[in-house]
């Protein structure tokens, strides 16, 4: 976001500023239902994908929102055909090559959150290569969760914390939820308020299990392709309209 560039603008009239989620998380799904309708092959879908996440990424920075995670590829991924999971690896690579100098002058700070030690050697490089240039930008926190998986988030966490009891850093008393997430891939990053997910698909498909906890859940039957700002205006004025009590009881019971 440069200097000039003014949050909440062309921000819908009808949404109140001051009751935005601070954090945003999308399950980008129907890609391929997308493509195969439009008789296209599969990989025309993720290409368009790619269009309307960089379109919710600058809309999320202009409205005012603070944070944005977008599932991009989880640890479950891997069993798709090879030659569509190839392209995956491929278009991650070079869309961050193509796009990191314009998130730099946009103030973007983007991030990675999943197993990106199995991801290949140089998309690894990329990945280091964005993050490291956009460690210190102010604007929006944009996170990719890539080789992503909330069990297995859990799992790795639960595994480094044993660790600090083994060699004697930490005592099991000490852990509470507050220890936990900074053993999270997460780490830093606020949890979602509001999680939206395309397609129709009525599940959390391993993404963010833990953080999730009390974000507003938003499904809509349109495809990711077809996700768009009238979209995501939706989304928020359900997630505006609604009551979040986190376990308690809420002004108007």
């Amino acid at each position: 976001m440069t200097a000039k560039h003014k949050i909440f603008q062309d921000l819908p009239a009808d949404l109140d500023r001051n009751r935005l989620p601070r954090h945003v998380a999308v399950i980008m799904d129907g890609n391929g239902r997308w493509a195969k309708r439009q008789g296209r092959p599969r990989i025309m879908g993720h290409r368009r994908g790619v269009d309307v996440l960089k379109d919710l990424l600058r809309c999320c920075r202009d409205w005012g929102i603070e944070a944005l995670t977008a599932y991009a590829f989880s640890t479950e991924n891997w069993g798709r055909p090879l030659e569509e999971v190839e392209f995956l690896m491929t278009l991650f690579e070079r869309v961050l090559r193509q796009e990191l100098r314009e998130m730099k002058e946009e103030n973007v700070r983007i991030q990675f959150v999943g197993n990106l030690d199995a991801l290949p050697t140089s998309l690894q490089a990329e990945i280091e290569r964005a993050v490291l240039e956009t460690k210190d930008n102010p604007g929006i926190r944009f996170t990719v969760a890539t080789n992503y998986g909330g069990r297995q988030e859990i799992i790795k966490a639960c595994r480094s914390i044993a660790t600090q009891i083994q060699q004697g850093l930490i005592q099991p008393d000490d852990i509470d939820e507050s220890l936990f997430e900074r053993h999270l891939y997460t780490a830093g990053i606020c949890d979602p308020d509001l999680m939206i997910r395309t397609s129709g698909e009525m599940r959390l498909s391993n993404f963010l299990l833990w953080q999730a906890a009390y974000a507003e859940l938003y499904v809509t039957d349109t495809l990711w392709p077809d996700f768009d700002r009238a979209e995501f205006h939706q989304a928020l004025i359900s997630y505006q309209q609604r009551e979040r009590r986190f376990g308690k009881v809420g002004k108007k019971l």
